[in-house]
């Protein structure tokens, strides 16, 4: 089955064309990487996926619900959750309720509940929490989750913004350089993490630099180049390809960390 399927979709910015006719398809599991070196137009195709961004021309499909143009948050509560290059949580509430505020889109539970407290509300409460305790602890956080997000060293806050995206629900998970900033071992314990949540039936897109993490975590990878897809396989096949190794690496073949 697939997820995610891309229709020719381009995004201009008056003459530049940031993403140029890149179609491509995702099944409902596995990892899927898209590489290219700077200015590629990843974060731009990741913005018109997530809905932050209209695509010019083509179309996006979700589950085969045609998704093209329309905005984040419902994007969002069709199952497709998106992390960012940049840490984004909320620092001053503690490691459990950032993953319990994740939850937000399938809880029924608003200002009448949390003043009058009927017993639905307590049981909602009650399976939000036990749910947060299952994402931290399957991170690796369950000993951090009554401290504040701040107090987290960088490679946490990651891992963190994961579990957070996770408590969502996603049937696709976008992770935007995930790597960014993580020290070789933080970087080989995500690997774990993405090829887990896989596993577990959730399809994962991500933008990554991390070449080493690329080759040992994705089934997949589309290489842009200048807005345009190049390229698309399996990595080892990627890792050979002359127009990749031209484009991005400069013919250097990619090595497997």
């Amino acid at each position: 089955m697939t997820t995610l399927s891309l229709k020719n979709v381009t995004r201009r910015f008056g003459g530049l064309v940031a993403v140029d006719s890149v179609s491509f398809d995702i099944g409902s599991t596995g990892v899927t990487a898209v590489i290219g070196p700077n200015g590629a137009g990843k974060t731009t195709l990741f913005s018109l996926i997530s809905g932050a961004l209209a695509p010019s021309d083509g179309q996006i499909f979700l589950d085969g619900r045609d998704i093209t143009g329309i905005r984040p948050e419902d994007v969002a509560a069709r199952g497709l959750i998106r992390t960012f290059q940049l840490v984004q949580l909320f620092q001053n509430m503690s490691v459990l309720d950032n993953v319990k505020a994740g939850q937000h889109l399938h809880t029924r539970g608003g200002i009448f509940a949390a003043l009058a407290r009927p017993g639905w509300a307590r049981r909602e409460e009650t399976q939000i929490e036990a749910r947060a305790w299952e994402l931290l602890e399957f991170v690796g956080l369950s000993d951090h989750a009554h401290a504040f997000a701040t107090a987290l060293p960088y490679g946490q806050q990651r891992l963190l913004e994961v579990a957070r995206a996770l408590a969502a629900k996603p049937k696709l998970l976008l992770l935007d350089e995930p790597a960014a900033g993580l020290n070789a071992d933080e970087t080989k314990r995500l690997s774990g993490i993405i090829r887990r949540i896989a596993e577990t039936g959730t399809a994962v897109l991500l933008i990554e630099h991390d070449m080493t993490l690329v080759m040992n975590t994705a089934d997949e990878v589309v290489v842009l180049d200048f807005g345009k897809k190049i390229a698309q396989g399996l990595p080892e096949e990627v890792q050979k390809n002359p127009d990749v190794l031209a484009a991005y690496l400069g013919g250097v073949e990619i090595g497997h960390g």
